[in-house]
């Protein structure tokens, strides 16, 4: 009798036992295993794709997202799920914009899709001459001969990048000011080739922002898919004299409620350090953004889901975040790590996921010299599964606001990024786009990471 209580002691302790007595080469392979053989992240993004879809901040579907979300984390017994308020921009749509090129008689339709934060064109729309640019400097020399015309930003990203996040870093700035700046100059309208490798007829979509102009000086802001820039571009070399016109509806309401989700994982140890993994729960409007970032959301909740299955001990507190906002303002973020300070928390490693769920590559890693060592070494733990790449970089738009008392390290995953930008921001960002093993590959990258940080620590400076 006392032999068979003490094997059901053991069962129920899972691998208490086991990670005590193992070491981390035998863990990393056993987090592999449970989430290529029974993760729920592939249902989880399923149900929010298809059955909740687009979830832009201030909406039904933001709404239904964190009740959700909240609801599985509930569901995996962690020691405390919670709402964090937060205040969020509120843009919405409107009706599907419509955009011509109109040369002569010609009249040739080419798809469009309104700027995150862009005011509307008049009902009946705008019809006005185009001149394209390359850059916001071509713009700046051009002057008083963008009055009254329509400012076509026409610079692809860097197709020699080979890392696709610093092509799409160097083409960003025409979608984020462009439209502010051609205003200035007295511009009726901004139309900005959408930031994507591909050549095809999905326009992406983005966020964009007047800065400090006055209201009265905002111009609508609309991105073409990379087909109808080479298109507008062939023909206004053609006739330089073309006009083009667009209409959209869209608008900004007045902010609304939403929330941040939140599950923690209590430390054993050090419960006042706190090790955070996390995506951003809000999408772009055009579809309901699997990769960006529906993906992160369901990878981060795996993380605890397999730790939690597993009846691990946590030496410091991991705490998944499910930010809202990141999209059009990146309220979440600031929100957290103000209760952060508010509540003198310790934060001392941050993890997001924010690249799409392809298959896992390795981590961007923001840390300094002896925490970036540290990390590194933890490479050949990750070589059997071809995550290989440890680099130097931004770690995650959520994670960029938080500070810690000492010393922070924040890393972001950093999956294959050659075909994130065909979906990013686009219609065609859904739940088909996705494979289910590239996404629990990542998800139990993911949790390697933050069982080797939760087990050894970071750096913290010396005393001396």
């Amino acid at each position: 009798m006392k032999k068979t209580i003490l094997l059901t002691a053991l069962v129920l302790n899972g691998l208490t036992a086991a990670f005590a007595q193992s070491n981390d080469e035998k863990n990393i392979k056993l987090f592999y295993k449970k989430a290529l053989t029974e993760a729920k992240c592939y249902s989880w993004l399923e149900y929010l794709s298809n059955d909740i879809g687009s979830r832009l901040s201030g909406s039904k579907g933001a709404a239904e997202a964190v009740e959700y979300t909240k609801r599985q984390l509930d569901n995996l017994g962690l020691d405390k799920v919670y709402l964090q308020e937060v205040t969020v921009p509120h843009w919405v749509r409107g009706e599907k914009e419509t955009a011509f090129i109109l040369d002569g008689k010609v009249k040739t339709a080419v798809p469009i899709c309104a700027l995150g934060g862009s005011v509307a064109t008049p009902k009946t729309g705008i019809t006005a001459e185009v001149i394209e640019v390359q850059s916001l400097d071509e713009l700046k020399r051009l002057g008083d001969k963008v009055k009254g015309k329509i400012v076509f930003f026409n610079r692809p990203m860097n197709p020699e990048n080979i890392g696709t996040f610093e092509a799409y870093s160097g083409a960003g700035d025409q979608r984020r000011s462009g439209a502010k700046e051609a205003a200035k100059l007295g511009a009726v309208g901004a139309i900005v080739r959408s930031l994507n490798l591909r050549l095809d007829d999905f326009p992406h979509a983005g966020a964009q922002s007047y800065g400090d102009l006055p209201k009265e000086q905002y111009i609508p802001a609309a991105a073409i898919s990379t087909n109808g820039a080479e298109l507008l571009s062939k023909t206004l070399k053609a006739n330089p004299t073309i006009k083009f016109f667009f209409k959209q509806s869209c608008e900004t309401l007045p902010d609304a409620q939403s929330y941040n989700v939140i599950g923690e994982l209590t430390g054993t140890v050090t419960p006042e350090n706190i090790i955070v993994v996390g995506g951003h729960l809000d999408s772009w409007d055009l579809a309901d953004g699997s990769h960006d970032d529906g993906a992160g959301v369901v990878q981060s909740m795996e993380v605890v889901r397999i730790l939690k299955n597993l009846n691990y001990k946590p030496k410091n507190t991991i705490r998944v975040v499910l930010f809202m906002n990141e999209e059009n303002g990146g309220k979440g973020g600031a929100k957290y790590e103000e209760v952060a300070k508010q509540k003198n928390e310790n934060h001392i490693f941050a993890l997001e996921s924010d690249s799409g769920g392809f298959t896992p590559r390795g981590f961007s890693i923001e840390a300094d010299d002896a925490n970036f060592k540290k990390l590194q070494g933890y490479k050949d733990f990750f070589e059997p599964y071809f995550v290989n790449s440890f680099l130097k970089g931004h770690a995650g738009s959520d994670i960029e606001h938080l500070t810690a008392k000492t010393t922070i390290v924040k890393a972001g995953l950093m999956p294959d990024s050659q075909r994130y930008f065909d979906y990013h921001h686009a219609a065609n960002d859904k739940f088909d786009a996705i494979n289910k093993r590239e996404l629990e590959l990542g998800a139990a990258t993911m949790t390697s990471l933050i069982y080797l940080v939760d087990q050894n620590g970071i750096v913290f400076p010396s005393a001396n």
